[in-house]
This record gives C-alpha cells, structure tokens and sequence, in this order.
C-alpha cells in the first residue's frame, strides 16, 4: 500500500493528517467528520466561525456545488483550476456542513494541481479539509520539520512529499464578486 493510500484510509477512518500543498504544508481530514474537523480547529486554536476550505483532486468532485452557477462563473472556475485558485462558491443545496461554512453561506474550494493533493482526494474518494498546517498565531509550515515541530501530538500522519513552487497560501476570492478575501 503506498502512503497516499494509507493517508486516504486513515482519513476515512477519521485521522487527522498533514499534507504538502501547492505553496504550504496543510492539515486535512474528511469534511463530514465533525470531530476530525473539531481537531483540526483544536489543533490550529481557529474558531469554528472561520470555516474552512474544502480541497479538491479533479473539477468531478466539485460538481455538486456548480450546477447552478451562471457560465461565465463555470468558466471563471474551468480557467483557473487546476490551480492555486481558492474561490468562495455558494452553497445554494446547503450539501456543505456548517463546520466547514462556519459564519458564512458560501464555501471556499478549491482543486489543486498538486499531483499528490490530487492522488489523495482521488484515493479518498472526495474532497478533503485543507487548512495551512500551523497554530493560529504561527506562520504556515513550510516544511515538514516544522509540521512536527508545531504539532508534536495530534496529527495520526504526515504524507510525505514537498510543497510545490507557489509562495504562501491561495488567494481566496469570491466567485459572485470578485472580491479578493486573502
């Protein structure tokens, strides 16, 4: 079994990971497992009313959240992904949990290029969490040593491999607006 496929079983099963992403290390988890959700907010010290963002291997696996977007939204979305592009979709089937939303009616998402983000919401079968590795008040991990350092416990694995060549976190903007958020 390779370790994308161990970390896709674990997730399944409700473990927390840690993950290299296009420009930071992430922590992940099955977003309709509350309590793998609460240990990351736990982990990160966030608040719930933040939300979260939801990561995507392939534009199949966010298709529910883009049946009723006008065509010029689709394309907006089909140009920009896969990529380093989170976008804030709404969620106008209410299929998203309110601990990934938080305060918000909209949900951030996004599908990354990353090859082995990619293989593993593939092997999960789904979208996943995607949230920078680090405490609330730290910066995001850029490596693997600093995963282990911000979280000596309450990770169940880290998936080995390097982040990609974005600098920092995706920018987030709103899909309706425009609006640049981060």
């Amino acid at each position: 079994m390779s370790a994308t496929e161990k970390a896709a079983r674990l997730i399944q099963q409700g473990a927390v990971i840690a993950y290299p992403t296009e420009g930071v290390w992430g922590l992940g988890c099955d977003p309709y497992n509350k309590e793998a959700v609460g240990r990351i907010l736990a982990l990160k010290q966030r608040p719930a009313n933040k939300g979260l963002i939801l990561l995507a291997g392939s534009f199949d696996q966010v298709i529910d959240l883009t049946r009723n977007l006008q065509s010029e939204h689709m394309a907006l979305l089909q140009e920009s992904w896969p990529g380093p592009h989170t976008w804030l979709l709404p969620d106008t089937e209410q299929s998203i949990p309110v601990w990934i939303k938080g305060q918000f009616d909209t949900v951030a998402v996004r599908v990354s290029a990353h090859t082995l983000v990619a293989d593993l919401c593939q092997a999960c079968g789904g979208m996943l969490v995607s949230t920078s590795a680090n405490p609330g008040d730290k910066p995001p991990a850029l490596t693997r040593e600093q995963v282990e350092a911000y979280f000596p416990v309450g990770i169940d694995m880290i998936l080995p491999g390097e982040i990609g060549e974005q600098s920092g976190p995706s920018e987030i903007k709103n899909l309706m607006t425009q609006q640049v958020i981060r």
